[in-house]
């Protein structure tokens, strides 16, 4: 269903009156530079994980309107058929830069930049937006979960409760980048080859006379794995002494037991004393019921015995803050070859732009190889470790710090270039142990839960010094040079 729908109409509708505005203006060929970046790390964490570029690709690529979409836009008496005309052969020709997936990221950095007519840039702003907002959510989401489990597998379970059906099978996607093993959502597997895993639910222990016969039955047609849920009835009064009895009798090759109820810490210490009395020590114990971080945290710290866990809605809908709040900002447009800055002014400090056009560089200590600092650079800057490099906070200006021993990366890639698609994605595992990796360049205290350590996220100090005077004079014309 998704690979053949045409998410071209999937857009605010603002952005269409604008681009019929910039045709009726002569403007639609003029060059305007677009970023996509993000104000707050949810939860107060110390970082986000970039996704969903591999969907942001598919959309950009398949660009187009079908006389159905001209139909309809025909049908809203506002549009003349010039502006019609112009989408019937509408062609994607913009250059598309974008951090990868999996790479963890901070406020305010152009997770994407789009360089292009400005019809064509500012229309693909609603995608871009839900595409990288929804995944980037999960997968930080996710990987707290991930770093709260110690080193537990964590599978995703929250199918049934995502908002939609796109939610559910990108969220699993991004679920998986940011650490999951696996996901619930089948067709997630099919579509993305992320192991799909499960077992039984509790109508499966009812619809059989006894639950002894409920696991029995389920112990013959799974012998290679054979997970039983024990808390449909009565967890350490039958659940347990029924799953002992069934695991001693077949035999299975893998076996384990699931609790979706009750109190986690003081089920599991109770189950693994039985499950090993019983000679089964082999025997997993799954934990599942609407878990987040800090429940996790809080039942391995008191102590619970644990194998893996299930994390279903509070991962999926991302519930304890499940909005990301990226946000898409002209930075520049270009005449006659020259790049002319633009910023947006707001009382509200945080909503103030960073103008240009940028790359962003990440330092890398050469002895730890861990992350110092990001900063971001006018184009065609570079970053030259000569002993003395200085980096500052852009808020407070005057705390400076000297910077010896980096290897500064550029950690954006070209994504199109003239509307031709030149990068190629990753596949998805890839890109989960690429998210990994990265994740191991950052310091512990940017790991932290509660208060993490705030990390730089510089501006170089030609971009620091074209801020201040368009600040001073916003509607000033500055080249960039």
């Amino acid at each position: 269903m998704f690979r053949k729908m045409n998410l071209t109409m999937l857009t605010d509708f603002y952005e269409i009156t604008m681009a019929n505005g910039y045709l009726e203006s002569g403007m639609q060929d003029e060059i305007a530079y677009f970023d996509m970046f993000f104000r707050k790390v949810p939860d107060g964490g110390g970082f986000a994980i970039m996704a969903g570029v591999q969907q942001v690709v598919d959309y950009m690529k398949s660009l187009r309107f079908d006389e159905s979409d001209i139909e309809y836009l025909r049908s809203k008496n506002c549009f003349d058929e010039k502006f019609l005309n112009y989408l019937r052969g509408f062609k994607f020709e913009c250059d598309v830069w974008a951090v990868p997936e999996g790479t963890p990221i901070f406020p305010y950095e152009p997770l994407i930049t789009v360089r292009g007519p400005v019809m064509q840039a500012q229309f693909v702003e609603t995608m871009i937006l839900l595409i990288v907002n929804h995944q980037s959510l999960v997968a930080t989401k996710a990987n707290r979960i991930v770093r709260a489990a110690k080193g537990r597998p964590v599978m995703e379970f929250g199918t049934r409760r995502a908002h939609g059906v796109a939610a559910g099978i990108h969220g699993a996607r991004a679920a998986f980048i940011g650490g999951c093993v696996g996901t619930a959502c089948t067709i997630a597997d099919v579509e993305y080859g992320i192991p799909a895993l499960g077992t039984m639910a509790h109508s499966w222990v009812q619809m059989f006379p006894t639950e002894y016969d409920a696991f029995a039955a389920y112990a013959k047609i799974y012998p290679e794995n054979c997970v039983l849920l024990v808390d449909t009835y009565n967890v350490l009064k039958s659940g347990i002494p029924n799953a002992i009895k069934v695991f001693k009798e077949f035999k299975p090759k893998k076996m384990g037991i699931r609790i979706d109820s009750g109190d986690i810490t003081y089920l599991t210490k109770k189950v693994r004393k039985m499950l090993d009395d019983a000679g089964l020590p082999e025997c997993t114990i799954t934990i599942s019921n609407s878990l987040d971080e800090y429940i996790i945290r809080d039942v391995i710290n008191e102590g619970a015995v644990i194998d893996s866990f299930g994390v279903g809605e509070r991962l999926i809908t991302a519930r304890s803050e499940p909005v990301f709040g990226g946000v898409y900002k002209l930075a520049a447009v270009e005449v006659d070859g020259k790049i002319i800055p633009k910023i947006k002014i707001s009382e509200n400090v945080e909503k103030i732009t960073n103008p240009g056009f940028k790359t962003l560089y990440r330092l890398f200590d050469n002895e730890t190889g861990k992350v110092l600092a990001d900063v971001m650079t006018l184009d065609g800057e570079e970053i030259v470790d000569d002993g003395n490099y200085e980096i500052f906070d852009p808020t407070a200006v005057w705390k400076r710090k000297k910077l010896t021993n980096f290897t500064a990366k550029n950690i954006r890639v070209q994504l199109f270039d003239k509307g031709h698609c030149v990068y190629e994605c990753p596949d998805i595992k890839t890109i989960k142990e690429y998210c990994k990796e990265q994740i191991d360049t950052l310091w512990t205290e940017s790991l932290r839960f509660e208060n993490p350590q705030t990390y730089y996220v510089d501006l170089s100090q030609n971009l620091y010094d074209l801020k201040m005077s368009l600040l001073s004079n916003p509607q000033y014309e500055i080249v960039q040079e």
